[in-house]
């Protein structure tokens, strides 16, 4: 297993772009979903999930990150709290 820089390679990328099976696999339309790799070949997916975690390439280092932010719903739900709690004790009050 490979762990830090990948070595791009442009006639290893351009060979896999326009490999036979490729062409023959897409116009014939057997392609799985993204994401049933498990189910397809669960051992060259456990093998490219590590690969992909270990080792990073010319293009990430330029790539913005995006991250996956929770604090929004978190917002929401407070304050939803927050007015149930503000309505239950107005309505305790009320004559």
């Amino acid at each position: 297993m490979k762990f830090g820089f990948r070595i791009p390679s442009l006639r290893k990328r351009i060979a896999a772009r326009t490999s036979w099976k490729r062409f023959v696999r897409h116009n014939l339309g057997l392609k799985a979903p993204r994401g049933w790799g498990w189910l397809t070949n669960p051992k060259k997916a456990l093998y490219n999930r590590i690969y992909r975690r270990t080792t990073f390439g010319i293009e990430d280092l330029f790539k913005t990150r995006r991250r996956r932010s929770s604090a929004g719903c978190l917002a929401v739900l407070l304050a939803l709290v927050s007015l149930v709690v503000v309505a239950g004790a107005c309505v305790a009050r009320w004559p």
